[in-house]
């Protein structure tokens, strides 16, 4: 009993600290009294809980889950693609060995004709590295810590990327300070030629990295490498620009380039001739001019009233008409007739010349009559 009746009393006295009715310094001995015999009574007793956690290594059994077309998959279509090569080759009659992606192509659309229009509906027999994308592979291991140390940027391959190109720049500065202390630098670098060349598009890099990027971050990466590309660069800097440029063909670089010329007011300009069937093109380009393009000294917008046919004269060039070749002729007249000319490819060829000429005679028939251009 005594017992039962210190347990009460530690439990009331307990409840009365809670509530703030009894003061701490009034009830301390009277509390460590009752602690005391609550911790040596064997009717009560203060069960402790240990909280445990076992780390077990297991198979990253989710990274492998998120790889579509595993390494196995695409061994196993370029095995079956090997195969169906061969028997398309013997097939056609042709040696397997000195079978061709060309000789495929043509294989396909002979045993497979199709007049779909879309082309990409059509059959194809392709290497499987250009049927399935390109995926990223896994980027951590078993313990879940990621290979790379850009891993948690989100587009490691892009920073990464950034790294080295702007490391590359650094070079670049480095051995040009160091010539400049010895006095060999000299500020008369040969040009660069960008003529015949581009830079990758968005989805180029996009491809290339196998990352979504932003427009900022590809405006970001283009503008380091053109300041790279500025620079007198060796070798390996000329290198790794060129892995980011295309070779386009470019008809200008065939022609004969004019010199820069310079008007009565000391403005540079520079001018270009060229031709389209019947249509002649005379262009003037200045230097630090206002934007605006004029046609026979009259604005773009008003000499093209109608907007497919100034989308399309501006698509290729603003030039002078054929009003050159037909003085007296009329706006409309001068318009109706560069656009037959325009169209004048496809005509002559399916089309009977009497047909064209009868097409002619009524459509200019017709402006004369309702002063109004028509839409071809």
């Amino acid at each position: 009993m005594a017992a039962f009746g210190v347990s009460c009393g530690a439990a009331a006295s307990y409840r009365l600290f809670l509530g703030g009715r009894v003061s701490f310094a009034r009830g301390q001995g009277l509390w460590k009294a009752a602690a005391a015999k609550l911790q040596r009574s064997p009717g009560c007793q203060i069960l402790r809980l240990r909280h445990t956690t076992v780390v077990t290594t297991r198979k990253n059994v989710t990274a492998l889950r998120r790889e579509t077309y595993t390494v196995d998959f695409i061994k196993k279509q370029i095995e079956e693609f090997n195969i169906g090569k061969r028997h398309l080759a013997n097939m056609m009659g042709e040696d397997p060995e000195t079978f061709t992606q060309e000789d495929i192509d043509r294989a396909i659309a002979y045993l497979f004709p199709s007049g779909l229009f879309e082309k990409r509906a059509r059959p194809v027999m392709k290497h499987p590295e250009e049927i399935f994308p390109k995926q990223r592979a896994i980027q951590w291991g078993e313990d879940g810590r990621p290979f790379h140390f850009l891993f948690y940027t989100g587009k490691q391959s892009y920073y990464s990327l950034m790294h080295g190109a702007y490391g590359k720049l650094l070079d670049v500065e480095n051995r040009q300070d160091q010539l400049r202390a010895k006095g060999l630098f000299s500020e008369k670098t040969k040009a660069k030629d960008p003529i015949g060349s581009r830079w990758l598009i968005k989805e180029e890099l996009e491809e290339m990295l196998v990352e979504k990027l932003s427009d900022q971050d590809y405006a970001q990466f283009i503008r380091l490498l053109e300041r790279l590309s500025a620079l007198p660069c060796d070798e390996a800097e000329e290198e790794f620009v060129g892995r980011f440029r295309r070779s386009v063909t470019i008809q200008s670089k065939k022609q004969l380039i004019e010199p820069v010329q310079y008007d009565e007011k000391g403005m540079a300009f520079s001018t270009g001739r060229g031709n389209r069937k019947t249509a002649k093109a005379e262009v003037a380009v200045y230097d630090h001019g206002s934007g605006k393009i004029e046609v026979n000294g009259v604005d773009y917008l008003l000499y093209f009233p109608v907007t497919q046919d100034s989308g399309t004269a501006y698509c290729r060039s603003p030039c002078q008409r054929a009003e050159e070749a037909r003085p007296g002729g009329s706006p409309q007249e001068v318009h109706l007739e560069e656009a037959l000319s325009v169209l004048g490819g496809q005509g002559e060829g399916h089309c009977a010349p009497g047909t064209r000429q009868t097409r002619r005679r009524r459509l200019l028939a017709g402006v004369k009559q309702h002063h109004q251009t028509f839409e071809l």
